[in-house]
């Protein structure tokens, strides 16, 4: 039997939406794939990345309240994030997105 991923604590039905568009259908999937395997997945959907998305969804695998974690440890949190944005970040619509990319202009 499968658990809704709303079940989990900090994690509502919008981003249960976002998990099953994601094809991360219940709450034993998303513990399975972890933090960063599925907000990947979500990304790979077109979903724009969001900081405080991932981080709730962190700290909601953790069992931990949102806003729980700080200082250093959030700090690695964004460098963990924002190498995902990195990595799964949608290819350019259009030529001049593509070469302003090539030639370093935009934030990944």
């Amino acid at each position: 039997m499968s658990t809704p991923v709303s079940t989990i604590r900090n994690l509502g039905p919008a981003f249960e939406a976002s998990c099953t568009a994601a094809g991360i259908k219940d709450a034993e999937t998303l513990r399975d794939l972890g933090p960063d395997a599925a907000y990947a997945k979500i990304l790979a959907t077109g979903a724009k990345p969001h900081f405080i998305g991932y981080y709730v969804l962190v700290m909601a695998l953790q069992g931990r309240p949102w806003n729980d974690c700080k200082g250093a440890e959030k700090a690695a949190l964004r460098k963990r994030f924002d190498a995902l944005k990195t990595a799964h970040r949608p290819a350019p619509e259009h030529t001049l997105d593509q070469l302003l990319d090539d030639i370093g202009v935009r934030k990944p």
